[in-house]
This record gives C-alpha cells, structure tokens and sequence, in this order.
C-alpha cells in the first residue's frame, strides 16, 4: 500500500484538479466555515474535539492578514455558539510575522483577548525553520503580557528542538502547551533529521522530556511506534485517562484540555486509531483544516508525507478499513 502512496505523489504533477479535490475532501473540512462547522457537528458523537485551521499562512501583503483575523473571530464565534469543544490554531506568518512583526503580534493578541472570553486555548502552528524563533518568541511575548492561553507546536525533525523544550519550559513552567509532531517541512540534514527511524526517535525522545518537565502535550502523530512509545511513557509518568496531573501543575485548566496530555489526528487519518484511544479514555483531537486555499495545502501535505497518499490509496481502494 506504501508503494501505491509513492506512485500517487510521483503523478502529482501529473494529477487534474479534480482528482486532488477528491483527495482534499477526505482531509479537508471544506471551504467555509459553515462546512467545518458540519464536519464538527458529524464527529462530534465520537467522543473526540477539534482544533481548527483556517488554511493559508505566508501572506504576500500586511492587508491581506484581514481575511485570516475576520475569519478567526467567525470561529471563536460559531464554537461559542453552538457550544463546540473546539479550539484554533493559528500560523503567525498569516497574521504578517514575515512583514511586519508589530502587526503581526497585536492581530495575534486581539484574537487571544476574544478567545480568553470563553477561555478557548490557541495554538501557534509552527512553520518553516525561517519562523521557528520568531514563532517561540511570539509565545514568550504574549505570556509575558499575561495571554496564557497560548501554546506553539515543535518539530521533533528539527535538532534544535530538545534545548527549546528545555527553554521554554523554564521560562514558562506548568504554562509550557505543546503539540509535538514530526514536522511536515522538509529542513537540509545539517539542521534536521531527514530519515524516519531517526525522526521517530526524536519524537519519542522530545514526548518523554516534555513530560518529565511538566508541560501539557498534544501528541500529534499517526505513527503506531510514536503513539505506543506515547502510551508507555504516559504510564511511567503515572499518567493515563481517569487520573489526575500527578506532575506540579498549578495552574488552571483551560477548556478542552485533558490531563496533561491529549492525543491529536489529523482530519480524515487513523480514524481507527483515533476511535480506540477515545473509547479507552484518551482525550483525542481532530486538527480540522477548512478554506478556500484547498488546493495548495493537499498538494503540500501530499508531496511533503507520502504517508498521506498511502491513506488516500487505502481509502479509495478498501474503503470500509479507513473510515474518517
């Protein structure tokens, strides 16, 4: 199956438009929120929540971060609303990171002021290695100004990433929120690991440190030996579904959070997977991406992870084993 994934990625270029439409729907809410909001609504019985993306982020002029800070506010809106467990994630160069920081940094704090109103959690996603500071140190910034419903994501890939767990987490204490992943940006291997064995153990590595520390963990992966490597060392932190924190965090918890850590999927992959670590009593997440730019982000997520594509072959040829 692996290899008919690696076919559909090489024909990429080759592909019409419609077919990666096909594709998209499968990982993508739709265009507009109304969709999300539909997808949400028809999940929601699977005893799991969301986080949601509005897609798009390098923006090529500071007035078009207009779009992302209006659509942002229709999603805090709609999840208050209709009584959503949701939160929303968020990439900084969509706001202006890249052209003009102090714009940037109060669009961001503007939506992490309405969000606090319903004590909804943002996340900051974390893009190519030209923002990984600049993203960090937004994080710093906005803590410093008492937002503490604010958290990033890290690349486990990236080899800077065990000392900026360290960082971060002593500047933030029981406030350092992660999501953890692999990272879908293909770095140079003089700044990251580029083979997967390598990747994986990295991941599984910066899980363990973000644990011990203290911080809450969003464990974003669809990687069987991650995710089981996740389980094993939730156990030997006395940590797992029915119990409490046993780590020293003091602090308050936010909506929609779990017991220091939460499980996360990507929209339409391991939905299998998913299912079961909710029915053991897992908190699982569900990254929900909607918009009009569809069409660029498939083409991202399925050159940049093949695994994608072998999910995509499964789902069309043995449909009933893959079910979103």
């Amino acid at each position: 199956m692996r290899f008919i994934g690696r076919i559909i990625v090489l024909f990429l270029p080759l592909m019409p438009r419609f077919f990666i439409r096909w594709i998209s729907k499968r990982y993508v809410a739709g265009e507009t929120l109304v969709d999300a909001l539909n997808v949400m609504e028809s999940l929601s019985s699977e005893n799991t929540c969301f986080t949601v993306d509005v897609l798009g982020e390098e923006i090529n002029n500071i007035l078009e971060a207009s779009y992302f800070i209006n659509e942002y506010n229709n999603v805090l809106e709609a999840i208050v609303e209709k009584n959503i467990d949701a939160n929303i994630s968020i990439k900084p160069t969509a706001l202006g990171l890249l052209l003009d920081k102090n714009i940037a940094t109060e669009n961001l704090e503007n939506l992490l002021n309405k969000a606090a109103l319903n004590n909804i959690f943002v996340r900051l996603d974390m893009e190519d290695t030209r923002v990984t500071q600049p993203t960090i140190d937004l994080v710093y910034e906005m803590h410093n100004k008492g937002h503490k419903n604010v958290g990033t994501v890290l690349q486990a890939r990236l080899f800077r990433t065990p000392e900026d767990v360290v960082k971060i987490c002593s500047k933030l204490g029981h406030n350092a929120d992660f999501r953890i992943c692999k990272g879908i940006y293909l770095e140079p291997n003089d700044i990251a690991f580029t083979t997967y064995q390598d990747i994986v153990e990295a991941t599984n590595v910066t899980i363990d440190s973000m644990l011990q520390k203290g911080a809450y963990v969003a464990i974003a992966s669809h990687d069987e030996p991650v995710i089981n490597h996740a389980l094993n060392s939730l156990i030997k932190n006395d940590m797992g579904p029915k119990k409490s924190d046993p780590r020293d965090n003091s602090g308050p918890k936010l909506n929609g959070k779990g017991n220091g850590y939460e499980f996360q999927f990507l929209l339409g992959v391991r939905g299998d997977k998913r299912r079961k670590l909710a029915e053991e009593g897992h908190l699982t997440r569900i990254y929900l991406p909607y918009g009009s730019r569809w069409y660029e982000y498939s083409m991202r997520r399925l050159r940049e992870n093949p695994e994608i594509a072998t999910h995509v072959a499964k789902a069309f040829l043995l449909p009933w084993t893959n079910r979103r």
